[in-house]
């Protein structure tokens, strides 16, 4: 019985062997059961010793794999389907999803040729450097064109080829870049915690959230999107003005003024650490942690210098 072949059938109602079903949808039958296990899908009808599968059953797998594409997790397609058979739209959910999966910068792509990003950077070729930029991001191979790279960010390739122009070794920006994304990407997460506690919470406490929940989450998405880089813009311009001063008055040999002791310096971590110390103590707590178990490591490196020196002390005065 193939599709539409089944006996009994409607004019023109199509019917599927879970074989057929598969090839249609292009799940595995493996994946059609595992589905069907965990409800996912609704009960085929059991005609003699085989199961029939109709349109509804096709549109339903076509439904989850489109949610699988979107980061759903199969729990979560379980309970939207719910919401779905029992009624609730998914369309503010959806639009809530395709709000926070859409760009997050008005910068577009480009691309550019292998000749035009070696006369970016120094006119010769260098292969560690693409696989690097391609590894980090920052090029993208273009299928079935050796020559040619998608870029997606024109402003970062533009920034590293000032850089370069201005005598950084391609080295020295790549590894700048990483330890940057790490410190943009804890922002980032921080960001989210913030504004999830403070504003979402309340549309996404229950789940799957209510059609008019998920569109008024989404309107807000759109109201907070730039939020995050206006603050990081404004901080960062704080911060360069404040330490190239410093850097400034040191490289010239002005007087620093004198420094309180109570007074505080901001102090780069990597970002796998800053995380580890969250997951320990919490966010909250991350720089109290971070001072207390610096100031534990001066004062046992103060004990084992006295210990030595007194140790050095009493070895010169067994041998006077």
């Amino acid at each position: 019985m193939g599709a539409g072949a089944g006996a009994g059938a409607g004019a023109g109602a199509a019917e599927y062997r879970i074989e057929d079903l598969a090839h249609a949808s292009g799940a595995t039958v493996r994946t059609i059961r595992a589905y069907q296990d965990r409800g996912l899908l609704p009960t085929p009808e059991r005609r003699g010793r085989a199961n029939v599968y109709r349109e509804a059953h096709l549109a339903r797998l076509r439904q989850i794999a489109d949610l699988l594409d979107r980061g759903y997790t199969l729990a979560s397609i379980k309970e939207l389907l719910e919401a779905w058979d029992a009624g609730r739209g998914l369309g503010g959910v959806l639009g809530l999803v395709a709000e926070v999966q859409g760009p997050w910068t008005d910068e577009e792509a480009d691309r550019i040729s292998r000749r035009e990003l070696d006369e970016r950077f120094g006119g010769r070729q260098d292969d560690e450097a693409i696989a690097e930029a391609v590894e980090l991001g920052v090029l993208e191979r273009v299928p079935g064109r050796d020559d040619e790279f998608l870029v997606p960010s024109p402003q970062e390739l533009s920034v590293a080829a000032e850089l370069y122009a201005a005598g950084v070794p391609l080295t020295a920006i790549s590894g700048h870049l990483r330890e940057l994304r790490g410190q943009v990407e804890h922002i980032a997460s921080r960001f989210l915690e913030f504004t999830t506690e403070h504003v979402f919470a309340r549309y996404l406490g229950h789940r799957p959230p209510t059609d008019a929940d998920a569109a008024e989450a989404a309107s807000l998405v759109r109201r907070l999107r730039p939020l995050a880089q206006q603050t990081v813009d404004a901080e960062l311009a704080r911060a360069m003005r404040t330490f190239a001063t410093r850097h400034l008055h040191h490289h010239l040999g002005a007087e620093e003024t004198a420094i309180d002791e109570n007074a505080t310096r901001p102090v780069l971590l990597p970002a796998r650490t800053t995380q580890a110390v969250q997951e320990l103590v919490g966010a909250e707590q991350v720089a109290a942690f971070v001072a207390a178990a610096a100031e534990r490591e001066v004062q046992a490196r103060t004990l084992d210098a006295l210990a030595s020196s007194h140790a050095r002390v009493n070895k010169v005065d067994q041998r006077g």
